[in-house]
C-alpha cells in the first residue's frame, strides 16, 4: 500500500542531513557543554554554532538572544510566565486571541488563577486578528501581547508586525508562537517587532524534543526551571546536545530550500484544494484564501464526519488530521474554527491536509482518485447531507 502522509503540521520526518549531524553527538562527542575538558568545549562548540544559526533563520541581531528549550510549549510558557511574573507590580492584563495553540491559552487561563486578567481577542471568518481590537483592548494595565504568527489549523498568517506595532506604542512586550510558521515562511524578528518568538524543532524537520525562544536583549524575563546556569540562567538542566545540533542543522537547511520549497508545495496545495472543490460538492475553504503557510489547507466536508473521512483515508495509506494534533482525542470541535464562526457541524467535518517536502505530484493524484468515492460513501449514510441536499 502506498503511503502518503499529509500531517505535517502535526510533525515533520527527521531531515537525513539533520539526522548525520546530530548522530555524533549521541554516542562519540558525549561532552557536557559546561565542562571545561576537550569533550566540554567541543559540546559548547556545536552549541552555540547552533545557536548562530537559529538566530541566522529569523534575523536575530545576537546569537545571545536565543535560548533552547524542550519545544515550543516549553517556549511558549517561559515566554508567558516569563514575562508575567517580573510585571506582577506593573499590571496584570494580558492580551491574546481566541485561536491561539493550547500552549498559550491554557497558560493563560492558569495566569487567570493567579490574579492576572487575560483577554481574548475575536478573529474573523478567516481566522485573523483586527488590529483595531488590539488596539482597543490595550490599557496601562497591559504588560504583554501574544498573538501566534501563523495558525496551526488552518495556516492563516497574522499581521503581526502591525500589531506589535501598536504593542510597542504603548509599551507592551510582544511575544508570537511562530511554531508553525519558522522554516516555512520568511520570519524576521526586526521586521516583525517581537520582542519573544517560539519555535519547534520538530515542525521543520528535526527531533521531537527541542525548540527555542527568542528574546530581544533587554527583555526582562523570569526561568521557569531553577538550577545550575544554562542558557543564561533561564533554563537550568545539562543542555540536549544533540537535539541543540539537530535544531542548529534544520535552520540551516531550511535557510537553503524555504523559499524553492514554499513556492513548489503551494502549488502542490493549490492543485489539492482546487481538485478536491472541482470534484466534489459541498466543500468550504476554512481559513484565508491567500494570506496563509504555503503548506496548509483546511476544508469542511459538508454532511461528513471529519474523523470518519480521516479514518477511511488511514485505511487508503493517507494521513490527514481534523485538527491540531494537540487537541487529539477530543470529541469537542475545534476551538479554532468556533472562534472563526463555523457551526459545530461544519467544525466536526473539517479536514486539515498539510504537506512537507517528501509529497509529491503523484501524491497528489492520487489522494484526488481517493477522496471523491470516499466521500460519497460516507454522505450516503449521513442525515445532514441528505438534508442539505
Amino acid at each position: 500500500m502506498q503511503r502518503i502522509y499529509l500531517d505535517h503540521n502535526a510533525t515533520t520526518p527527521v531531515d537525513e542531513e539533520v539526522l548525520e549531524a546530530m548522530a555524533p553527538f549521541v554516542q562519540k562527542q558525549f561532552g557536557n557543554p559546561s565542562s571545561l575538558h576537550h569533550w566540554g568545549r567541543e559540546a559548547r562548540r556545536a552549541v552555540e554554532q547552533a545557536r548562530e544559526e537559529v538566530a541566522l533563520l529569523i534575523g536575530a541581531e545576537d546569537p545571545a538572544e536565543i535560548f533552547f528549550t524542550s519545544g515550543g510549549s516549553e517556549a511558549d510558557n517561559l515566554a508567558l510566565k516569563g514575562v508575567a511574573f517580573p510585571y506582577w507590580k506593573q499590571g496584570k492584563q494580558i492580551i491574546t486571541s481566541q485561536v491561539e495553540h493550547p500552549a498559550v491559552l491554557s497558560t493563560c487561563r492558569l495566569l487567570e488563577t493567579y490574579g492576572y486578567r487575560v483577554t481574548y481577542l475575536p478573529v474573523d471568518r478567516y481566522g485573523q486578528v483586527d488590529p483595531a481590537d488590539l488596539e482597543a483592548a490595550l490599557t496601562p494595565e497591559t504588560i504583554l501581547v501574544s498573538i501566534m504568527h501563523a495558525n496551526n489549523e488552518v495556516g492563516t498568517i497574522q499581521p503581526v508586525a502591525e500589531l506589535a506595532t501598536l504593542a510597542k506604542e504603548k509599551g507592551v512586550l510582544f511575544h508570537t508562537d511562530a511554531v508553525q510558521s519558522v522554516g516555512k515562511i520568511p520570519v524576521d524578528v526586526k521586521a516583525l517587532g517581537v520582542d519573544l518568538l517560539s519555535l519547534s524543532g520538530h515542525k521543520l524537520y528535526a527531533p521531537k524534543g527541542i525548540g527555542a525562544l527568542y528574546v530581544r536583549k533587554g527583555t526582562p524575563l523570569w526561568p521557569l526551571i531553577s538550577g545550575g546556569h544554562q542558557e543564561g540562567g533561564l533554563r537550568a538542566g545539562t543542555e540536549n546536545v544533540a537535539g541543540i545540533v539537530a535544531l542548529g542543522k534544520a535552520c540551516a537547511i531550511a535557510r537553503r530550500v524555504m523559499k524553492q520549497e514554499g513556492e513548489r508545495l503551494a502549488r502542490l496545495r493549490d492543485r489539492l484544494q482546487e481538485g478536491i472543490c472541482t470534484t466534489i460538492p459541498g466543500v468550504s475553504l476554512n481559513g484565508h484564501p491567500t494570506q496563509r503557510l504555503p503548506t496548509t489547507v483546511n476544508l469542511s466536508f459538508h454532511g461528513v464526519e471529519g474523523e470518519a473521512l480521516l479514518i477511511h483515508l488511514d485505511l487508503q495509506g493517507v494521513a490527514v488530521s481534523t485538527g491540531s494534533a494537540c487537541s487529539s482525542g477530543r470529541l469537542e470541535p475545534s476551538h479554532v474554527l468556533e472562534a472563526m464562526g463555523l457551526t459545530p457541524e461544519e467544525s466536526k467535518s473539517a479536514i486539515r491536509f498539510s504537506l512537507g517536502r517528501g509529497n509529491t505530484e503523484e501524491e497528489i493524484t492520487s489522494v484526488l482518485d481517493l477522496l471523491p468515492p470516499i466521500v460519497e460513501q460516507l454522505r450516503l449514510t449521513s442525515l445532514l447531507w441528505e438534508e442539505k441536499a
